[in-house]
């Protein structure tokens, strides 16, 4: 299968929405539990600069993937590090897409010179973990039940990957 990554466009947003909305009717990789309206994602959109990219996988001309790089925390002493964010269609799990989009993402995160990345997956979710671990992320924590979603309550797994820049 042809995959083809590239940075997300404004007629791009009907499918991550759908693609999102999934992963918050269905699963516990977010801790959305409203899906979202396409108004609200437009929004959500605008908010992606170019030190904060949001990516697509495109497979058949079609949206089969989404990643972002988002700041983490509010504080200035967190600018040099980010999270990201990966969310594949469910009929296309599997198949590669995680890894082109996290490879992506992680060159832009060092062509943009950030420090570390850090991946909040939620516990149970083994896919994304051993997405995350082959690229050499590693544990540095678990939150224990911060979140309750379908009756259940749900574990933060941290990881971390250190990257070289920036050069101060």
């Amino acid at each position: 299968m042809d995959i083809t990554i590239r940075r997300a466009i404004p007629e791009d947003v009907p499918a991550i929405t759908r693609i999102y909305n999934y992963a918050i009717e269905n699963t516990t990789a977010t801790f959305d539990i409203q899906p979202k309206t396409l108004e609200e994602r437009q929004r959500w959109f605008t908010e992606h600069t170019d030190e904060y990219p949001l990516i697509v996988a495109i497979t058949d001309d079609t949206v089969v993937g989404w990643a972002e790089i988002k700041p983490f925390g509010t504080r200035r002493a967190y600018r040099y590090t980010v999270e990201n964010a990966i969310y594949i269609d469910c009929d296309y799990q599997g198949k590669g897409i995680g890894t082109a989009l996290l490879g992506e993402l992680i060159d832009l995160a060092s062509r943009r010179e950030y420090h570390v990345i850090l991946a909040l997956i939620v516990g149970g979710n083994e896919s994304s973990l051993r997405l995350h671990y082959k690229f050499g992320f590693e544990l540095v924590g678990v939150m224990h039940e911060v979140g309750r979603k379908f009756d259940k309550w749900l574990d933060i797994i941290t990881l971390q990957k250190t990257l070289p820049g920036p050069r101060l």
